[in-house]
């Protein structure tokens, strides 16, 4: 954050100074959790589930903080944000559990006007911001970017998945004048919000990683998502860089729609910035040979899974147009440690059993990668997948959910455990292919997944946890864990 008055921050976001002269300055950070405010921090008053943000002022301005941001008045020195039209505090109030007046919408739409000033005042000096959006994989390659270009200067990026209304704003609002690179991760539920997202940061680089059946029941169709995603290059300046990966044709066609210059990655011999010779470890860890106009070098990925190539060809191009060396770029990647929760984080326990908990979130396409992780871990090993709903995919969710168990049978994975019956399609599907029968097994909870691997996992197994976040099957993998310990 640049140090800002609370009369500056009222002009920005066109809100009326309450119980204050205008003149406290805001110098500290800006925080919607009252308990991490330091002094000089602006708090922004947000309704939630089960408390409402605004009850906090007078703690937070006890706290240290200058001000609130507020859509009611409080006790406290606040800048009062006008309320939104009723149907743009609709599409902003579904980011924002018990926002039911739209109040925490209006201050969201704040949030970001005041994120879209500090932004634009640093890009007028060195702060390049970088946007990264995909169906899968954009967590990953958000924390690889970050661990790329850190050696670089200063680099503000989100923790885990912090990508909607209310993360990225906050995540912009962490850079200052020192600040080199900013790294935003974009998502969406429907047309137009990558669109909003990247006018609260512009961005400078723009990274597309994929197109895939993530929200497909929202969009309606891959075409649908790959218009959503192209949002990001097309909100690119003329003198910026999209990196699109062509080995996704949806997203290679996206040259077609961005004024800025395009920087294909892939494995396919037509990309500017691509892996050859790729092969995986006893771990699944992929090492290939980094290939670009500035060199040749080796790469040894330490992250679990070939889907990481893509992501880290796409970290790669994105570090070499900001003036790192094709070594240094390699050395880096090979060294890059996961940063994100849940996230292919592979423990393995005394008794050699191996969980693998994947289960932050899940579509097809990265329940996909995850049962060749397995398969490719697993070699003498006893395999279990461990898999539950995939939510969001409409029409698609019965066809989607089948496919994925007999892929489990393909791959010769030993187990499958479906959680849940909204995921039952897995275990159908499963069953219905090849010679399958108790190999598949479906319960109805966490609980009875959790005993069932407790009674039935032996020492050396690996086992895949793996499901949309509504499933919350990282509570499998985290019991696993600590009947091992």
């Amino acid at each position: 954050m640049i140090p800002l008055s609370l009369a500056e921050i009222a002009d920005i976001v066109g809100g009326r100074l309450h119980r204050s002269d205008g003149s406290e300055r805001v110098t500290g950070s800006v925080e919607f959790d009252s308990r991490r405010l330091a002094g000089g921090g602006l708090f922004v008053a947000l309704p939630g589930e089960r408390v409402d943000g605004h009850d906090f002022a007078p703690q937070a301005v006890a706290a240290g903080a200058a001000g609130v941001l507020a859509a009611r008045e409080v006790d406290a020195p606040a800048v009062i944000v006008p309320p939104l039209p009723p149907g743009q505090a609709h599409a902003r109030s579904v980011a924002l559990a018990g926002d039911t007046d739209g109040s925490g919408a209006a201050v969201l739409a704040a949030l970001g006007a005041l994120a879209r000033h500090v932004v634009t005042e640093l890009s007028r000096g060195d702060l390049t911001v970088v946007g990264v959006t995909g169906s899968s994989g954009k967590t990953s390659t958000k924390d690889l970017i970050a661990q790329l270009l850190e050696p670089l200067g200063p680099t503000v990026a989100p923790p885990g998945s912090f990508n909607n209304e209310l993360g990225h704003p906050w995540t912009a609002l962490r850079a200052d004048a020192g600040t080199r690179h900013l790294v935003l991760e974009l998502s969406a539920r429907g047309p137009g919000h990558i669109a909003e997202l990247a006018a609260v940061a512009p961005p400078r680089i723009g990274v597309v990683l994929n197109v895939g059946s993530a929200h497909v029941g929202e969009f309606g169709s891959r075409d649908g998502i790959a218009g959503t995603k192209s949002e990001l290059v097309e909100a690119l300046p003329p003198d910026g860089v999209a990196v699109l990966n062509v080995d996704d044709p949806l997203v290679a066609a996206m040259a077609q729609r961005t004024k800025a210059r395009v920087v294909g990655v892939g494995e396919h011999t037509t990309a500017t910035v691509r892996a050859a010779d790729v092969t995986l470890d006893e771990q699944a860890r992929a090492s290939f040979r980094l290939v670009a106009p500035q060199g040749e070098a080796e790469v040894r990925l330490q992250l679990f899974g070939e889907h990481h190539v893509g992501n880290a060809l796409a970290a790669a191009a994105v570090a070499l147009e900001l003036g790192s060396s094709v070594a240094e770029v390699a050395e880096r990647l090979s060294t890059a440690q996961r940063r994100s929760d849940r996230r292919m984080e592979v423990t393995t326990r005394g008794d050699g059993v191996t969980v693998l908990n994947d289960a932050y979130n899940a579509n097809p396409e990265s329940v996909r990668a995850a049962l060749k992780t397995l398969a490719s871990m697993s070699h003498q090993r006893r395999s279990w997948a461990v898999l539950g709903v995939m939510g969001e995919l409409g029409a698609d969710t019965v066809s989607a959910h089948d496919e994925i168990g007999r892929l489990a049978v393909r791959l010769n994975i030993n187990r499958l455990v479906v959680v849940g019956s909204e995921a039952a399609a897995m275990h159908h599907g499963a069953s219905h292919e090849g010679s399958w029968g108790e190999e598949s097994v479906l319960v109805p909870d966490t609980d009875a997944a959790v005993a069932l691997l407790r009674a039935e996992v032996r020492p050396d197994d690996v086992v895949l946890v793996k499901a949309s976040k509504v499933a919350a099957l990282w509570r499998v993998a985290e019991a696993l864990l600590e009947a091992g310990a």
